[in-house]
């Protein structure tokens, strides 16, 4: 299907890009022009965009029993907006340069989660938030055996404290629908395979 947009990155001109913060996350000052729609040029535009990098989530699904793993952890950037910061989301980490998104999704599910993941199935990609940072999301969906699965888990050097919840999918969703589970990850994901679970069911 051909593009509704009539610009491409040819279409920008970046005149300089500094590191303005490298702590935890970094970020850079862009100055650039850009293309109109009414023809021309822009004058230029400064933004401080986030370089975070690429990040990967999976939600492991147990087909037979119909029940999902979502994991608890506290999340300060939720502490403005919520009654609690200790959200439910998919499984997911930073690929830190790896462009293996599938290895990145296995390690993350056995260090937050104790699982062994097996098949695999790419959902679908995403910008987090284009007009601030460069990062893109990678979603899996991983049909696994969660009979076993739970518990508490992490890592210390991360900081991390991580709760295992194996739920029923029907169940996650009504969390959904009450805006419980609010992070995009994890609304993408549920989504994803509410409109799809019918086939990855029959095809199993």
């Amino acid at each position: 299907m051909k593009s509704l947009s009539q610009f491409n990155k040819a279409d920008v001109t970046v005149s300089s890009m500094e590191t303005v913060f490298d702590g935890f996350f970094t970020i850079h000052k862009y100055q650039f022009s850009h293309a109109l729609f009414a023809g021309g040029v822009s004058p230029t535009v400064t933004r401080e965009i986030l370089e975070r990098g690429h990040a990967v989530a999976v939600l492991p699904y147990d087909p037979v029993t119909d029940r999902v793993l979502l994991i608890e952890q506290i999340r300060i950037g939720a502490l403005a907006s919520k009654n609690t910061p200790w959200l439910l989301e998919c499984i997911a980490g930073m690929a830190e340069g790896s462009q293996d998104y599938e290895a990145v999704a296995r390690k993350e599910a056995k260090e937050e989660a104790g699982l062994d993941l097996n098949e695999m199935i790419y959902m679908r990609s995403y910008l987090s938030s284009p007009g601030g940072t460069t990062e893109r999301l990678y979603l899996y969906l991983a049909l696994t055996d969660l009979t076993d699965a739970g518990g508490i888990f992490g890592l210390d050097t991360e900081h991390e404290d991580i709760k295992v919840h194996v739920i029923p999918f029907e169940g996650a969703l009504a969390r959904l629908d009450n805006e419980e589970i609010d992070n995009a990850a994890t609304v993408i994901s549920l989504q994803w395979l509410a409109l799809n679970k019918a086939r990855i069911v029959q095809a199993g």
